[in-house]
């Protein structure tokens, strides 16, 4: 059985959108591409035709990608996330004791991580660390950088 695919409703929107934009828009465009190149005349030789079937093979791949994703989703009510330890779903500003700065996150399912964005998996090694703490709690996560230290701060729904 596969395994479940925890998103927030924000995550499952996007995901939807883009399936939408792949099923309806970027096929026509592929395959307007590909009969524009089968026009040239010779395939054998046609850059644009092989370009234009590889595009079409990545846009298929990305969307059985995200069916699959969709089809095992389950999503995270964030509304309904208890705010007294921290779960997928969570805003969180932890202290890390190392550096001595504040960082904040929201926990998400690992569909979802965008460490950039502040995103980080519930999978991940800080993630899985965090999940259950409460206000207070100092954590410990072994890393390949080592054991890094942190304190919970704060616990809040994201908006």
């Amino acid at each position: 059985m596969d395994k479940k695919n925890l998103l927030t409703y924000q995550g499952l929107q996007k995901l939807e959108n883009e399936l939408q934009d792949l099923k309806v828009v970027k096929r026509k465009e592929v395959a307007q591409k590909i009969k524009e190149a089968r026009e040239q005349g010779d395939l054998s030789e046609n850059a644009e035709y092989d370009a234009a079937k590889d595009e079409q093979r990545d846009i298929e791949a990305r969307i059985e990608e995200i069916e699959k994703i969709l089809k095992n989703a389950e999503v995270v009510v964030e509304d309904e996330v208890d705010l007294d330890k921290i779960n997928v779903g969570c805003q969180v500003k932890i202290y890390d004791c190392e550096f001595e700065e504040e960082l904040n996150y929201k926990i998400v399912g690992s569909t979802e991580a965008n460490s950039l964005k502040g995103k980080i998996s519930n999978e991940s090694p800080v993630g899985k660390a965090l999940l259950g703490a409460k206000i207070g709690d100092t954590i410990e996560v072994e890393t390949q950088a080592g054991v890094l230290t942190y304190k919970v701060l704060e616990i809040q729904r994201s908006n």
